[in-house]
């Protein structure tokens, strides 16, 4: 869904609510194939059971470059995002070079780790990213941190993700699909381990998957773009049905942000929120497990917001 669909429907929402005391708050997720999704949604229900007066809403959108357009033209409070991408918004650089820095951007909380899957049919001849050259590729939906992923690790390789490969931009379920009809050779995704549609993939008669290892391009990602965006991470053995080695790939972290405009009570309200119900997060995915107090204010590229300094102050922050 465009920024701009998107925008229509959360002001449609806040226009229904208009002659009621709640306060609508819509948080800007990805689609519906992924983690970003049933995690927002799960939020969203314990943010209007448990937060007085407030009423959320989970967004379907393109992900991580569209929801932080959306927080940037005031259009959603609070919104998931890789933090790579997150890098860019702050520095108004990449997809944010011609709408300027978010500098509305504040972090609640340090999420999961992302994991980048490079799938490809098994037997293929497609063993690793430089083998990409040449073929059809999906890139991710436009407006997605997979998308910058996948040109940064396209670009790692030595291929340029423009001219070397015949380029798509799906989100996951359409690769998915288009993978199975023949469609597509590979698809990029960034997400959760296991995401469910390609859990159903490599559940599909008939079909086997393998993933690319990225592993060995982390150090010229590190090297371009800091130490701290992109880290070693392993898809494990088992995860998907057929895959009984693990695979090393690149890990990028996901953050929760909201608007530098929501209250610091509120604010507040929604990070304790998260980790005293975190049982019911961990129930809508198991990526919620990993929510943790982050280590340092340096843990996000953005700043923090006063609401979730004053719990991370009450849990160990100096």
């Amino acid at each position: 869904m465009s920024v701009r669909a998107v925008a229509a429907c959360v002001l449609l929402a806040a226009g229904c609510g208009a002659g009621d005391s709640a306060r609508f708050l819509s948080i800007a997720t990805g689609g519906t194939g992924g983690v970003y999704y049933p995690y927002g949604g799960a939020l969203a229900h314990l943010i209007t059971a448990n937060v007085a007066g407030v009423q959320a809403t989970a967004e379907v959108t393109g992900a991580s470059v569209d929801n932080l357009k959306l927080l940037q033209l005031g259009r959603v409070d609070l919104a998931f995002t890789l933090a790579d991408t997150l890098a860019e918004a702050v520095q108004g650089s990449g997809p944010f070079q011609e709408t300027g820095a978010v500098g509305t951007a504040r972090t609640l909380a340090v999420l999961y780790t992302n994991y980048t899957h490079v799938v490809a049919r098994a037997g293929s001849g497609i063993n690793r990213v430089a083998d990409l050259k040449g073929h059809v590729v999906s890139v991710g939906s436009p407006g997605s941190g997979t998308e910058l992923v996948a040109d940064r690790v396209l670009g790692a390789a030595g291929l340029d993700p423009r001219r070397d490969i015949t380029r798509h931009a799906l989100g996951v379920t359409e690769s998915v699909g288009a993978l199975k009809d023949g469609k597509l050779d590979a698809f990029f995704w960034s997400g959760g381990a296991p995401t469910p549609a390609i859990q159903d993939l490599a559940a599909t008669p008939g079909l086997s998957i393998a993933f690319l290892p990225q592993d060995d391009l982390l150090r010229i990602l590190q090297r371009d773009f800091g130490p701290r965006l992109y880290r070693p991470a392993v898809i494990p053995a088992g995860v998907y049905r057929g895959i009984d080695d693990e695979t090393g790939v690149v890990g990028v972290t996901n953050v929760l942000v909201a608007s530098s405009a929501l209250d610091e009570d509120t604010a507040y309200a929604i990070v304790k929120l998260m980790f005293d119900r975190k049982n019911a997060l961990v129930a809508a995915h198991p990526e919620a497990r990993h929510l943790e107090v982050p280590g340092s204010p340096d843990a996000s590229p953005a700043p923090f917001h006063p609401g979730a300094i004053r719990y991370y102050r009450e849990h160990g922050w100096q």
